[in-house]
């Protein structure tokens, strides 16, 4: 063993204790140990082998204890007595420290840390690693909070609803597939968000869509106005069949996305920006953004000097502008300073990127069920959206 020199010039104990961990286990082991004999002894009223008249009760044996500590894995021989009265206040610390390291493997699945970066730091911490079954199996404990959110009753009306899908990878039977991830946020008469459902479906078919929808309403979801979402055939044809009063408007971040399609490799950049800006209400010193627009004659007036513009130059992007664009303006029903946050799926995009943060780390789930428990434990709780009291 490497001696060590204080700053005294003497050894320091301290350094040597320290570095030496199996010396320090068997010294916590021994004193840990000699704890457990005298409670046994104080709760039975007598020594191993002593006769008294104020005797409770006789030893019974032992039986092994494993205790995890800071120096490692103590190995303890907890003794017994004949009527199991005897328990021992010695564990009562250890258990809320368990407690607590569970809740703490817990809290890091939800942010999105694999379980093998979290046998790494349990084994750093306490000397002992669970292995990623083990994590897995303590993280099933949520699994009841999950339910719990998944069918909460919608008991306040949300006017404003949004819905978007993303896919993540699952394997099933050996199978490698993705899987859409449903989810719909809510947002209530005083301007704040929620997140209403998380669902997993084979795809984004009108089924799967209108029964998502389905379960929101037999959930109490109520007063539903105005919908944000992209063009998916199958979610509009589930709109189309259980929302038939809310009014729909196209996301225009997915829009643009999709002009691209009409569009030659090589394009005039003015046009895209110009087609980016139709709904923007230009202010002086300020860069135009769609939304900014005081109402929506102007923007149909600056729709139709664009398509003029340029109807010859890019006569199929124009066309398809001129047949889908209307949809996209919808938005200019609703009073003007809820512009900027509803004309597109924005708001919940940066939900999927907090998913997306999360589910990363495992890629490929190994069934729908431990992906449906990931995708679900993102933010949660109703937060402000800027959006002042709804009255639409």
């Amino acid at each position: 063993m490497t001696k060590r020199q204080g700053k005294s010039g003497t050894i320091d104990v301290k350094a040597l204790l320290a570095d030496d961990k199996e010396f320090l286990r068997a010294l916590v082991r021994a004193a840990l140990q000699e704890v457990l004999e005298a409670e046994m002894t104080e709760a039975v009223g007598a020594e191993k082998g002593e006769r008294t008249a104020g005797r409770q009760s006789y030893r019974s044996g032992y039986y092994d204890r494993t205790l995890v500590t800071r120096v490692g894995k103590l190995e303890l021989r907890v003794p017994q007595d004949r009527m199991g009265r005897f328990s021992t206040e010695l564990f009562e610390r250890y258990q809320r420290s368990e407690r607590a390291l569970v809740a703490a493997l817990a809290e890091m699945d939800v942010q999105g840390v694999s379980t093998r970066k979290v046998k790494a730091i349990t084994e750093e911490l306490c000397g002992h690693s669970f292995s990623a079954s083990s994590i897995s199996a303590m993280n099933q404990q949520l699994d009841t909070a999950l339910a719990q959110f998944a069918g909460r009753p919608l008991a306040e009306a949300f006017p404003y609803l949004i819905l978007d899908a993303r896919y993540e990878r699952v394997r099933e039977a050996g199978v490698i597939a993705s899987q859409a991830v449903l989810i719909a946020i809510g947002i209530d008469g005083d301007g704040r968000r929620q997140v209403l459902a998380v669902e997993l479906a084979n795809r984004e078919s009108r089924s799967s869509w209108r029964d998502f929808l389905l379960g929101l309403k037999a959930r109490g979801l109520h007063g539903v106005e105005f919908v944000v979402a992209d063009d998916h055939a199958g979610l509009r044809a589930g709109l189309r069949e259980v929302l038939v009063q809310a009014a729909y408007q196209r996301c225009y971040v997915h829009f643009l996305r999709n002009a691209l399609d009409y569009v030659p490799r090589r394009v005039d950049d003015d046009c895209l920006q110009e087609l980016r800006w139709l709904g923007a209400c230009p202010r002086a010193g300020h860069r135009p953004d769609p939304g900014d627009r005081r109402d929506l004659a102007e923007a149909r007036r600056d729709l139709a000097a664009w398509l003029a513009k340029w109807s010859g130059e890019y006569p199929k992007l124009t066309g398809w502008v001129e047949e889908n664009i209307d949809e996209t303006l919808t938005f200019y029903r609703l009073p003007r300073q809820h512009h900027k946050h509803l004309k597109s799926t924005n708001m919940l995009e940066r939900l999927n990127e907090e998913i997306k943060h999360r589910t990363h780390v495992v890629r490929i789930f190994p069934m729908a069920r431990v992906a449906y428990g990931w995708c679900v434990r993102s933010p949660s709780r109703p937060t402000k959206t800027g959006l002042s009291s709804i009255a639409t």
